[in-house]
């Protein structure tokens, strides 16, 4: 891929992000985007939180699907997830700063698997002394799919 293939793909994901509704109705931005890379953060707030008073996983893997999207989008042609998984490994709670990144794994002809991360930024995020600073909260595997027709 040359120079102008590649921004030619980074701008169309940025593109794809700027019309993403849900997204920007969360707050989520886009921190750093590169070919098969992506960053996006969101902070916690109190209408994203569950019964329990932690955050509700449905937003986690928003945040996670929308970093995975810009990555797996990243190289131009319209891409979809084809399916993803996510585990929980530690709650948010409101105010967290959370920061998920998506790294290409695998591209096989229409198929790719990506990988994303999501961190909370930890005590100067939360107020949290307890919370380390850059604690995984969940890891989240996208599996994404060139559509073509389009």
């Amino acid at each position: 891929m040359d120079n102008e293939e590649e921004a030619a793909g980074l701008a169309a994901a940025r593109r794809m992000f700027d019309a993403d509704k849900a997204s920007a109705g969360l707050g989520i931005e886009l921190v750093e985007l590169a070919p098969g890379r992506a960053v996006a953060r969101m902070r916690v707030a109190a209408s994203m939180l569950n019964g329990h008073a932690i955050g509700h996983g449905g937003y986690v893997f928003l945040l996670a699907d929308s970093a995975f999207a810009l990555a797996c989008n990243s190289h131009g042609p319209v891409t979809v997830a084809a399916g993803a998984d996510v585990s929980f490994l530690a709650p948010v709670a409101e105010g967290d700063v959370l920061t998920a990144c998506a790294v290409e794994r695998v591209l096989a002809g229409r198929s790719g698997i990506y990988d994303v991360t999501v961190t909370r930024g930890g005590a100067e995020s939360s107020g949290d002394a307890a919370a380390p600073a850059g604690q995984i909260v969940a890891e989240f595997r996208g599996r994404s799919r060139v559509v073509t027709g389009r």
